[in-house]
């Protein structure tokens, strides 16, 4: 496999430097994943408040809105205090004319911070402006983090917020909430509340939450279908749509599952410890018991159905214009007919 061309740091990197009172002239954000953005931009802004005298010295501008060269303009101007000034350009994608940025970036005035934000990827870096920016290291991506990289930063997160979790109920809480570190953010902070003064986020406070919230999981939905319970299943699986499970994410944790399912039977032959099989398969250990029902009651047959039914939600999804109720409910029929 061919490496990467450039290598270009993650937003996330960027705290070091400016813990250490490392504050650079330019910093250029790109990718996918808004919680990066609105990550540096915070950090960022907390590193250069206290250098900034002046209101007037703070201010946000929007690529479609003003043009590249009177915001540069703006930028190279005296603050209007005697520190420095803070200036933000987003949807930086939307501007026509970013070579612009180029002279800018070969002498930037040092009395302005200018964070610009460039939502999506980049299709080539070797067009400018992004050649001078990445020889200038001011560039960083907002990478998604995924899986163990997704699972190590929660629980980071999660000590320095003074909590505690394991990496298996950080695991746990990804698997229910999704991948999205907005919305795992939103849901620490009612476990946070839920718990109080307690340290330690808990499988069973993970999981009493959401039976206070009057919130269904994810793991109930594959415990219904388990059961090929279909009055509950359907229940579960609309109200998890309802409350802002997308169903791409509730084909895929449906997809995990019956794949989970598929090897129960190879795991029980080779007599492989619970909590180990439970990780084999992607569930917690708690549920592992369930997996078993479960693969009592789905033949093999069983099991190729699901996963043609899987395939063809999938593909309706992504090619037809049927909404997504529909198809959840003609998904969880076809598996349990």
């Amino acid at each position: 496999m061919a490496k990467p061309k450039f290598n270009i740091p993650a937003i996330g990197q960027i705290a070091a430097d400016l813990k250490n009172g490392k504050i650079l002239p330019v910093y250029f954000f790109f990718g996918d994943d808004t919680y990066s953005f609105d990550a540096g931009l915070a950090l960022i802004d907390k590193a250069v408040t206290p250098f900034i005298s002046s209101d007037f010295d703070k201010e946000t501008f929007y690529g479609e809105d003003k043009n590249l060269n009177e915001i540069l303009n703006v930028a190279s101007a005296f603050p209007f205090g005697s520190g420095k000034k803070f200036l933000i350009i987003k949807d930086f994608e939307k501007i026509k004319d970013k070579k612009s940025l180029i002279s800018y970036l070969n002498s930037p005035p040092d009395f302005t911070v200018l964070v610009i934000v460039h939502e999506g990827k980049i299709s080539n870096l070797e067009s400018e402006p992004f050649k001078t920016l990445i020889s200038k290291n001011f560039i960083f991506e907002a990478k998604e983090l995924k899986g163990e990289y997704l699972v190590d930063w929660l629980v980071a997160f999660t000590k320095n917020k003074g909590k505690i979790i394991s990496s298996e109920n950080a695991r746990f809480l990804i698997d229910i909430v999704g991948e999205n570190r907005e919305m795992i953010e939103d849901q620490l902070d009612k476990i946070f509340i839920f718990l109080n003064e307690e340290k330690e986020i808990t499988f069973d406070s993970i999981k009493s939450l959401s039976t206070k919230l009057k919130r269904y999981t994810i793991f109930d939905l594959q415990n219904a279908i388990g059961k090929k319970d279909k009055s509950s299943s359907l229940k579960i699986a609309l109200n998890l749509l309802e409350n802002g499970d997308g169903i791409i994410g509730i084909i895929a944790m449906l997809t995990k599952y019956f794949a989970g399912l598929s090897r129960i039977n190879e795991l029980q032959a080779n007599k492989v410890p619970v909590e180990a099989a439970a990780r084999i398969v992607g569930s917690h250990y708690y549920y592992y018991k369930d997996y078993l029902k479960a693969r009592s009651v789905y033949s093999d047959k069983d099991l190729y159905k699901a996963v043609q039914a899987l395939l063809k939600a999938d593909t309706s999804v992504k090619t037809t214009s049927s909404d997504e109720k529909t198809i959840l409910v003609i998904l969880i029929s076809e598996i349990l007919s």
